[in-house]
């Protein structure tokens, strides 16, 4: 299933404009993450672990070690057809693997040879049931370091009794001021990888491990409910760092 250089920079250079129309301040949130990581490896010894936690083609793993050369990443996804585009276009920017975050074995599945810095993550936790989410916040903090942190990047709606329909007004009206005007959003270009004959095999498992037909996706939980599970997982400290509209970076101390 290995693809070419040209293909894969073709599709992630579409998947990173497409992106753009759904995360408000998506490099900052990038650097945010980035800032967080850097600060809770400062002065450490020997190299950061960092895991990659629904990575893609492998967006945020690239920017991260970019940022901190020497840290090893482990970038986690169950998409073959994305994973594969993060091998081949950013191939020395982690250790790609195959698994679904929260299934029995994710974590073991990762190799892992000593306890973890941090865990990070943009845009892929929210799609987690609130059960699979507790059991993945417990699987992370017993992997991560005492004083490692979970740091994800999400669209965490507020509480029902806080002004939720303006925060997501006032996100929405940001990305509209900011927004690269891409001609394809997320449907459209799944729709164009279907046309590229070099990505048909990748597009056959990716259907073929797809969710059975009316699985309905969890409700988004609000940022409180990711408070409490994390500290019911057994993490120190929660919090958000970075928030826009209801686009945030949360940060939760182990």
């Amino acid at each position: 299933m290995g693809l070419s250089l040209a293909t894969a920079e073709q599709w992630v250079e579409r998947w990173e404009l497409q992106q753009q129309r759904y995360a408000v301040d998506r490099e900052e949130r990038f650097t945010v993450i980035a800032d967080v990581v850097e600060h809770v490896t400062a002065g450490r010894a020997g190299r950061p672990l960092v895991v990659d936690l629904g990575c893609g083609p492998g967006s945020l793993a690239a920017r991260l070690v970019r940022r901190l050369p020497e840290a090893e990443i482990v970038a986690v996804d169950r998409d073959p057809l994305l994973l594969e585009l993060g091998r081949t276009h950013h191939p020395d920017a982690a250790r790609y693997v195959d698994a679904e975050i929260g299934a029995p074995g994710w974590t073991e599945a990762l190799g892992l040879d000593r306890p973890l810095d941090a865990a990070v993550s943009t845009t892929a936790l929210h799609y987690l049931d609130r059960a699979t989410l507790l059991r993945t916040y417990r699987q992370l903090a017993a992997v991560l370091r005492p004083g490692g942190v979970l740091v994800n990047g999400d669209h965490l709606p507020p509480d029902e009794a806080g002004p939720a329909g303006i925060a997501a007004h006032v996100g929405r009206c940001r990305a509209g001021r900011q927004r690269v005007f891409a001609h394809e959003d997320w449907g459209s270009w799944w729709a164009a990888v279907a046309e590229d004959p070099e990505l048909a095999d990748l597009l056959a498992e990716r259907r073929r491990r797809a969710e059975p037909s009316g699985t309905a996706r969890p409700a988004e939980l609000p940022l409180s409910v990711h408070l409490d599970l994390l500290r019911r997982a057994g993490f120190r400290q929660a919090g958000p760092v970075w928030q826009y509209g209801e686009s945030c970076v949360l940060v939760a101390v182990r």
